[in-house]
């Protein structure tokens, strides 16, 4: 509720209470129709990850960062609008993390993390990912993500992430986002 992404893409607060469920539905059936998703025994956290294929499409259905434009399929975009219709600004997000997401590797896509509010701060993220990074690091498999903050995007560095160089800038004095890509360590 509190990201800068999603204050941009929904600027009311009552309307982003209203609408995030569903928005944030369309990434958890993609988590879990194609990828997994991580929670703390307690569900105060959980993060949702996606394998994504060489040539940018996830497995046998569009990565949820990703309308997989390739395959002419926009179903992601379709999903967010139904999420909230008329709401332009989830379109626009789909279109320029797409337009960022590496797509010549194979790799582990985390569309997103979240922590209970008030629970935040206290490790959960940390703990969710180094599990996830550790079986990268065994499988030789690297993990791409987009920090949504400069807090995000310092805890993401500091577990062996690089921003890849081109920051995603929101239109209309939106937040900046910036893709990150890690290399499995040996």
């Amino acid at each position: 509720m509190e990201d800068p992404v999603s204050g941009w893409v929904f600027p009311d607060e009552a309307h982003r209470r209203a609408a995030h469920p569903g928005f944030f539905g369309v990434f958890l059936d993609a988590a879990l129709r194609d990828g997994w998703v991580d929670v703390m025994d307690d569900l105060s956290a959980a993060a949702l990850w996606i394998p994504v294929q060489a040539g940018g499409a996830g497995d046998g259905a569009a990565d949820a960062a990703a309308a997989t434009e390739a395959d002419g399929d926009d179903e992601l975009s379709e999903q967010l609008a139904m999420a909230d219709p008329g709401n332009d600004r989830a379109r626009i997000v789909a279109e320029l993390t797409e337009a960022a997401h590496p797509g010549d590797r194979a790799h582990y896509y985390l569309p997103t993390i979240v922590a209970a509010p008030g629970r935040r701060s206290e490790g959960r993220g940390r703990a969710l990912l180094t599990t996830v990074l550790d079986r990268c690091d065994a499988e030789g498999m690297p993990a791409y993500l987009e920090a949504s903050s400069a807090r995000s995007k310092g805890l993401y560095e500091r577990l062996g992430f690089a921003f890849t160089g081109t920051p995603i800038d929101l239109p209309d004095g939106g937040p900046r986002m910036w893709p990150m890509w890690r290399e499995p360590r040996g």
